[in-house]
């Protein structure tokens, strides 16, 4: 991106040639970092991830928070590898998780498998949370506004974690989507603050199945998006009574499940 260079931090960004057309001019460009992040349990590797380095921590637990892992702690590894966090978790059973990520991997197949396989890990959200209309129109350009990473390169996504009255609790950036709520999960994890029964999740592009899933995981009640949702999404957050906000620009606001919640 071009202009003024605008504070990111530095192990999230790094700088690339590039060239400028059509005034083919080479100069430097600022990019988002994406490398691999290996979590483990009881020093095996269970999960993969493309992430953008920072927060590693929080992104193991919140992914094992999502997945019904049970973590308790994370840490960097005794043997020091690079990209690679150890996750304590209660009662890990490898082959559990196999199963549990073959079912996930089906979503796209059988989407009932998929929602019956949440359920077991989410309880319906009951939270009687409800939030002001013009909050929810707000997040956004909030989330926005607390960017850095992007703002520098265009290329991250983001997760904000919200008050009832649109005050930023906690904002994490990431190259995955997935990632970006993990963090924000999993900085919640570390607080002592899950289920998220009293706040509001906001992220910087559309709303998939996995974002649902894992809103309802942390008993997060409202999940607002910039863009759409898919079908599959609008049907788990039904199903497990999240209220999912699309579409949210502009000052408009477009809400397909549970609307009570939005006043």
């Amino acid at each position: 991106m071009s202009g003024d260079p605008i504070q990111a931090p530095a192990y999230s960004t790094r700088e690339v040639d590039a060239l400028r057309l059509p005034a083919g001019t080479r100069e430097r460009d600022i990019v988002a970092i994406e490398e691999p992040l290996e979590i483990r349990i009881g020093g095996e590797p269970v999960a993969v991830t493309m992430r953008t380095p920072g927060h590693d921590e929080e992104l193991a637990l919140g992914f094992c928070v999502t997945e019904g892992l049970e973590p308790r702690s994370a840490r960097v590894p005794d043997d020091l590898a690079a990209n690679t966090i150890e996750v304590n978790a209660r009662g890990f059973e490898p082959e559990r998780l196999r199963r549990h990520f073959y079912t996930s991997s089906s979503c796209g197949v059988c989407g009932k498998g998929a929602l019956e396989a949440v359920e077991v890990a989410a309880p319906r959200v009951e939270s009687r949370l409800e939030v002001a209309e013009d909050v929810v129109a707000s997040l956004p350009a909030r989330l926005l506004d607390a960017q850095r990473t992007f703002a520098a390169t265009g290329g991250l996504h983001a997760t904000g974690l919200f008050t009832a009255a649109g005050d930023a609790v906690c904002v994490r950036e990431d190259v995955g989507r997935h990632n970006a709520m993990d963090k924000v999960i999993g900085w919640a994890f570390t607080e002592g603050t899950l289920p998220l029964g009293g706040h509001v999740l906001c992220v910087s592009g559309r709303l998939s199945f996995e974002l649902v899933q894992k809103a309802a995981v942390a008993g997060c009640p409202v999940l607002v998006a910039v863009g759409a949702p898919s079908s599959l999404a609008v049907e788990l957050a039904g199903d497990r009574g999240v209220t999912l906000c699309g579409w949210v620009r502009d000052g408009r606001v477009t809400v397909y499940t549970e609307s009570w919640r939005i006043v």
